[in-house]
């Protein structure tokens, strides 16, 4: 018989930039080697509509089982539900708002709530510029929790030509944060092994 697959919790919140959880949620099927468990907030089936060519069914289908974001009673709200910990992707700043606070008022929330108490690590690419005070103190307040705040920054050591490029970068920081090997991107090296 084979042992269960590690579970990963995969939240996609009402930001800007859907595609960075979709680009997670399409690596994390290629890879197979996590069970995924997805929450789309409300504002992000609108986001996932208005900007991709996607739809939330097409989305959602990337991801083993899939949660209403009204759905407080779901396995992934239990800290009895053991996981690798949670990536919200993107992360907005409502969503952040609420981790911090500790307002679990719907699905999305609470599960990181669940991993935030459950000493769980807890990915959020908080995705909002410029920042005010209250987000900056809430990032504080969250890495004080033990959440790690990552922010969809692009870097341009691997070279990227494409957008995809610069997406399935920041979807394997993410990935490198839980120790779930992956292939996005070509790491840093020393220049001059180059030659």
């Amino acid at each position: 018989m084979n042992a269960p697959k590690p579970r990963l919790v995969v939240g996609i919140s009402g930001s800007s930039a859907p595609q960075l959880g979709i680009t997670l949620l399409r690596a994390l099927a290629e890879s197979r080697s996590v069970e995924t468990h997805l929450v789309i907030s409300h504002g992000a089936r609108r986001c996932i509509r208005l900007e991709t060519g996607s739809s939330v069914e097409e989305v959602a289908a990337l991801a083993d089982v899939v949660h209403h974001p009204a759905d407080l009673a779901a396995a992934i709200s239990s800290g009895s539900f053991r996981t690798l910990g949670m990536a919200v992707v993107p992360c907005s700043a409502r969503t952040l708002a609420a981790v911090a606070t500790g307002y679990g008022d719907n699905l999305l929330a609470r599960a990181a709530d669940v991993t935030l108490k459950e000493r769980r690590p807890l990915v959020l690419a908080v995705r909002e510029t410029p920042l005010n005070l209250i987000h900056i103190r809430n990032m504080e307040t969250v890495t004080l929790a033990g959440a790690t705040v990552l922010p969809p920054v692009p870097a341009f050591y691997h070279r990227p030509r494409t957008i995809d490029d610069l997406l399935r970068q920041t979807a394997g920081k993410i990935l490198d944060q839980f120790g779930i090997d992956h292939h996005l991107f070509a790491r840093w090296h020393t220049p001059e092994e180059d030659r």
